[in-house]
């Protein structure tokens, strides 16, 4: 009983040191306000030095511009605006959150996940929870707000310690955050900051948002049984079975799905296959119109590639569009467009960083910083395994997680720096990109950061009165753990074989 306590002690101090040293970092817009005024400062005091390094684009001697001169403050007036409306992929994720906005606010996503665990038949309800939550990352909040609750009362009704199903299916939902079948918000984030990133080298490297799709599709099969291992041989034994007599009555009634909107929801499922055969009928044909019109490629500049964000809008607005009308929460137009608008204000610091990241890239092209860092990383890194750098690339990564929680602020400072440094060692940005990914996911469960954490805290405080941060931190980390052995050794794995990451996502770069 001591060494539990003293183990839980270990874990909170742990725990209250990275919750100590996050808070104390400004919130992430100004953060990177500190880093654009950073590396203005930075680019006068290199330039004092006279570092020259060759552009591996053109061939040509540069050296670092010094951005505190007449010329470099008339650019930074001058061109602000013009950095931050044109910053690539930004309008492709505000489309894409308008169809996933819809599908959210009507509670589609919601009632589906509902929907599906209790008709889930009890021999495979503990695997299809975890599916849905792996899958869930698509669905904005829901999958972390939703599925940890309505899992807690499945255990009970299993014979399971309800705070292991809560651990299990926020672990499902966020430990598995790049993982999933089908594209979504998470992909058109990390691409929005991939891009710029990769024109820091080669402004005519031709990508996508889906060149991460066959990776995080085999994620998937593969995160599935290992988190399903850590569940049925770890945390669910470790805690045991529930003896508390929390009353479920209120909770089970207000997760039932009234007959109007199963109705809503079966129409709705239908509207998706009805999409998907759509799609099909326009991929399919030599000359159909998703293909390239002269080459009948599916991948390069062919309208199905170029023209995914809309795509996904479509996938996701139809069916929401579909229940919103039949169950009753779009009555009318204006309940549409509130919708939308409230897509929208949930992307507002996504805007705002774009705003600063946007002039931090332009920074580092105009000073030359980028490809100085660049080079000068890759030459550091030259010859270095790939394994190697798979395994420092991920740890960084997830440790970095564990002090700021916001994903597209993570990447936004990473991408310019790591992007090209890896296109210079000769790996595509599909690659790197996924090598973050995979260390942005593995630590998610147990970040203090994530603002899901005190959420799931009070969903456990339901059946034990006295659950302490740390204890919960202890049966989220097994998860952490094996996706920390088991997801790294898939990508290593892939990369030895050689095989995409994604439609037009290589491993390899070539110029």
């Amino acid at each position: 009983m001591n060494q539990t306590r003293q183990k839980v002690s270990l874990v909170n101090r742990f725990l209250n040191l990275i919750e100590k040293v996050g808070n104390r970092l400004p919130d992430p817009s100004i953060l990177f306000f500190f880093l654009c005024a950073g590396l203005i400062v930075l680019s006068w005091f290199i330039s004092l030095f006279d570092i020259k390094v060759k552009n591996p684009g053109s061939g040509k001697t540069i050296e670092v511009t010094n951005l505190i001169s007449r010329e470099g403050f008339s650019k930074i007036i001058s061109e602000s605006i013009t950095n931050f409306s044109e910053f690539p992929a930004l309008g492709l994720v505000l489309a894409v959150m308008l169809g996933i906005g819809v599908a959210e606010k009507t509670g589609y996503f919601d009632k589906l996940m509902i929907l599906v665990v209790q008709k889930a038949p009890r021999k495979i309800i503990v695997p299809i929870i975890i599916f849905v939550g792996i899958i869930g990352n698509s669905a904005g909040d829901a999958a972390p707000v939703v599925l940890p609750p309505l899992t807690a009362l499945v255990f009970i009704k299993l014979g399971y310690h309800p705070i292991a199903g809560l651990a299990m299916a926020y672990a499902s939902a966020l430990g598995a955050f790049a993982a999933n079948v089908t594209l979504g918000m998470s992909d058109a984030l990390v691409y929005a900051f991939t891009k710029p990133a990769a024109e820091i080298i080669d402004k005519d490297i031709h990508m996508n948002v889906a060149m991460n799709w066959y990776f995080i599709a085999a994620s998937t099969v593969v995160l599935l049984p290992a988190i399903y291992f850590v569940s049925m041989k770890i945390v669910i034994p470790r805690l045991g079975t529930y003896q508390g007599e929390h009353q479920l009555n209120n909770e089970q009634d207000s997760e039932e799905i009234s007959s109007k909107e199963s109705r809503a929801l079966k129409y709705a499922n239908i509207s998706i296959g009805v999409v998907i055969l759509i799609l099909l009928a326009l991929c399919i044909p030599e000359n159909g119109w998703l293909r390239n019109p002269k080459t009948g490629s599916l991948i390069e500049n062919a309208p199905l590639m170029d023209g995914v964000g809309m795509i996904i809008l479509v996938v996701f607005f139809v069916p929401g569009f579909v229940y919103g009308i039949l169950s009753g929460k779009i009555a009318n137009t204006k309940d549409l467009g509130r919708m939308l608008t409230e897509s929208m204000s949930t992307m507002g610091s996504f805007i705002v960083i774009v705003f600063f990241a946007a002039q931090l890239l332009a920074y580092l092209e105009w000073s030359n910083l980028g490809v100085v860092i660049s080079v000068k990383g890759a030459e550091l890194l030259q010859g270095q395994n790939g394994i190697v750098l798979i395994i420092g690339f991920i740890i960084l990564s997830s440790i970095i997680n564990l002090l700021i929680g916001s994903a597209s602020a993570k990447w936004a400072i990473l991408a310019p720096i790591f992007i090209p440094m890896f296109m210079l060692l000769g790996y595509h940005p599909a690659f790197t990109q996924m090598v973050y990914r995979i260390g942005d996911s593995i630590t998610n469960p147990i970040t203090p950061m994530m603002p899901y954490l005190p959420l799931l805290l009070s969903y456990a405080q339901k059946y034990d009165k006295n659950m302490k941060l740390g204890t919960l931190i202890s049966s989220l980390m097994p998860y952490s753990i094996v996706l920390s052995i088991v997801w790294p050794l898939f990508m290593i794995l892939w990369f030895l074989l050689g095989l995409p990451l994604g439609p037009g996502g290589d491993i390899y770069y070539h110029k």
